[in-house]
Formats: structure tokens, sequence, C-alpha cells
């Protein structure tokens, strides 16, 4: 009976420690690499980086894990990645190489997790994006920097010119005729006539009134009446 429980418990502790191993220091499960050595590099801030590539489905699933030993803190973060290489017909190949051109990438940057949301190695770059690796998520959450927006050279204000405003027109008061009439042709005959000389009149009322061979003794019986 003895023993039986010894067996069990040995069974029981190396369960345990299996799990253990395939977790990390934030409780996540590291995925099961395809690999039996995973690719290794550093960022230019000297982080520590490993790349583990594991199947997903259909997918291939790319987790990057970094860590710095220089800092007291110990800081440490990863990020996972996604997408059908197997697509692309060098992958095939060589796939190991694939994702070494993208460590090429990764691995000039100051933080490997904020960089590029697509990466498009130069062996499959003619390939469409479903054969490339896309970000997925990370730890911690990073939001990139908003940009600031540029100050834009604001024209100096100047004072508005007054516009003289258009005068209104001066009504005519009730009871009284508007200064301005118009004069008849009749009023404006009578007037020309009256300051015309006598011989010139006759010879206008001569010329309207009578036949052109008459308009000389026409004009002297008219003079004659008026005188």
């Amino acid at each position: 009976m003895g023993a039986r429980v010894r067996v069990l418990l040995l069974l029981l502790g190396a369960t345990a420690y299996v799990s253990i191993a395939q977790t990390n220091n934030n409780g996540k499960q590291q995925p099961r690499s395809l690999w039996d050595e995973p690719i290794r590099f550093s960022t230019k801030t000297k982080d520590l980086c490993t790349m583990v590539v594991s199947a997903a489905g259909n997918y291939t699933r790319l987790r990057v894990s970094c860590r710095n030993p220089s800092q007291a803190t110990g800081r440490s973060y990863y990020c996972d990645f996604q997408g059908k290489p197997s697509l692309c017909r060098p992958y095939s190949t060589n796939p190991r190489h694939y994702f070494t051109q993208m460590m090429w990438e990764l691995r000039k940057m100051k933080h490997a997790c904020q960089g590029a949301k697509l990466y498009r190695p130069h062996m499959c770059r003619n390939y469409p994006d479903e054969a490339q690796m896309t970000f997925l998520t990370s730890w911690p959450k990073t939001s990139p920097p908003k940009q600031a927006k540029p100050v834009q050279d604001l024209p100096a204000q100047t004072k508005p010119i007054d516009t003289p405003k258009p005068m209104k027109p001066n009504k005519p008061k009730p009871g009284r005729s508007p200064q301005n009439k118009r004069t008849t042709p009749k009023t404006l005959m009578t007037t020309t006539l009256a300051t015309e000389q006598p011989d010139s009149m006759a010879s206008h009322l001569a010329s309207e009134y009578c036949w052109k061979s008459l308009q000389g003794i026409c004009a002297y019986f008219i003079n004659w009446f008026q005188s």
C-alpha cells in the first residue's frame, strides 16, 4: 500500500514540474517550439530576446520574449505574431531562415515589441499579407506615443476696415409733390415758342401747319396777325 502511494506522489510531482516548466513568470503558458533551438538575438538596448515558433491550427504563431538583465527591476516583455508563411514557397524549403530574416529587423530596435505591425521577410516579400507575420498581442500593453500636432504660424490680426453704410433715400413727405417732374412735350413746346422771337415763331408755325410752297406766305400772315 505504501509503495503505491509513493508512486502516485512521484507521478503528481512530475506532472507539476512539467506544468511549471511550461509556464513563464507572468503565468502565461509558453508555446511549444517547432525547433529544438530557438532563435536568439539582442536589441539596441541590450535586451536579450528569443523567438519561439509554434503551430496554432492553420496558422503559425511566433512569440518574441525579451528581458534586460542590466536593470534592477528586471524588465521583461513579450509579443505574439501570427500568419501563414507556409503559403510562401521558399518558406517550405527553409522555414527557419524566414524567421531569421525577421530577426534581423527586430534586432535594430530598442524595444522588440514596438516595431512594425506586419513583417515581410525578404524571401517572401512578393507574397500577400496573409503569408506574413502580423502582430497579435503583447505584454505588458504598450501604446505608441501620440504625435504632437505641428504648431502653425497664425497670421497677425488686422483691424477690420469700416465700410460706409449705404444711405437710405429720402422719402417724400406726404402732401408734397416730388421736386422733379417730367415736362410734357406740350409744355416744352409752349415754353419754347414763348421765348422765341415773333418772326422765328411765325416761321416755325408755318413750317408745321403749311405746305412747303406756301410757308413764306403763311409766315407773313401769322406774323401780321400777331402784330
